[in-house]
């Protein structure tokens, strides 16, 4: 099963259209992936459809998705929302 971090990897290359080996978790994700603001939050976006379930519907309000600079801080964001590597 896939893991956060390893479905995180998938929809940020699929949204920002980045190499795979560009997505690590010490990736900035706007000085290292070059997301600008539109992409920050259509890959929010992305990332509430991705990680809700029937039943959890995840929501990244913008003052939290201005705190996620690095994808490992996506993980641990996620991870403190209570989901868990399948």
């Amino acid at each position: 099963m896939p893991t956060i971090f390893e479905r995180l990897k998938r929809v940020v290359m699929e949204r920002l259209g980045v190499d795979e080996d560009q997505v690590v978790p010490t990736a900035d994700l706007v000085r290292d992936l070059n997301a600008d603001s539109i992409e920050l939050i259509e890959l929010a976006m992305s990332l509430e459809e991705e990680f809700s379930s029937p039943s959890r519907q995840v929501e990244i309000p913008d003052e939290d998705l201005a705190k996620i600079v690095t994808l490992q801080d996506a993980v641990n964001y996620l991870r403190g929302l209570g989901i868990e590597d399948d």
